[in-house]
């Protein structure tokens, strides 16, 4: 059977990674770096998509669907599988809300995250994983929510709503002028 690379490791026969070595490295400590999560925002008519989290910490609260990064996996593909995981809604990344880097945003430790605003692709709002339950509130009555999760829904709303239809490309808007 033959063996195949990968960009951290090389495949043995029966399927296991086996890591490189880390030559000029391997005598100093592991980085100590922050974790990284993803939160994705996706709005409908004057509402957003939440759901109550199911485990500490700020269990029983609301918060945006999201979670860690796997390694070797993109921020935009992370945000789209946490939000399937947590909601069973299919999503795909629409804009960059933002980054959220506060030391103290969370009690777990220095853990960031990247907020996007996401689109729909399909499913029905559905409570999975981590997530007690799914639901949809309106903006002008939002719950009580988890760690800085309403500064970033403020910051989603003041980037407007036309931000979401315009980055579905990622790309920017060319700017209007009348026709001649």
């Amino acid at each position: 059977m033959p063996s195949t690379r990968s960009p951290r490791g090389s495949r043995t026969p029966r399927g296991l990674l086996k890591p490189y070595p880390l030559s000029p490295y391997a005598d100093r400590p592991p980085l100590e770096t922050p974790a990284l999560t993803v939160d994705g925002l996706l709005f409908a008519r004057g509402r957003i998509l939440l759901v109550q989290r199911g485990r500490p910490p700020w269990k029983g609260r609301w918060a945006l669907p999201g979670g860690f990064v796997e390694i070797g996996e993109t921020c935009e593909r992370a945000v789209a599988r946490e939000f399937r995981e947590e909601t069973s809604v299919h999503v795909r990344p629409a804009g960059l809300v933002g980054v959220y880097s506060d030391p103290r945003r969370d009690p777990r430790g220095h853990i960031v995250t990247v907020a996007f605003r996401v689109a729909r692709v399909g499913g029905t709002p559905l409570g999975g994983d981590d997530a007690a339950e799914a639901r949809w509130f309106s903006l002008a009555h939002l719950p009580p929510l988890a760690a800085d999760h309403a500064r970033i829904i403020r910051d989603a709303l003041r980037q407007g709503t036309r931000t979401a239809v315009r980055r579905r490309t990622l790309t920017p808007r060319a700017p209007r002028g009348r026709r001649v």
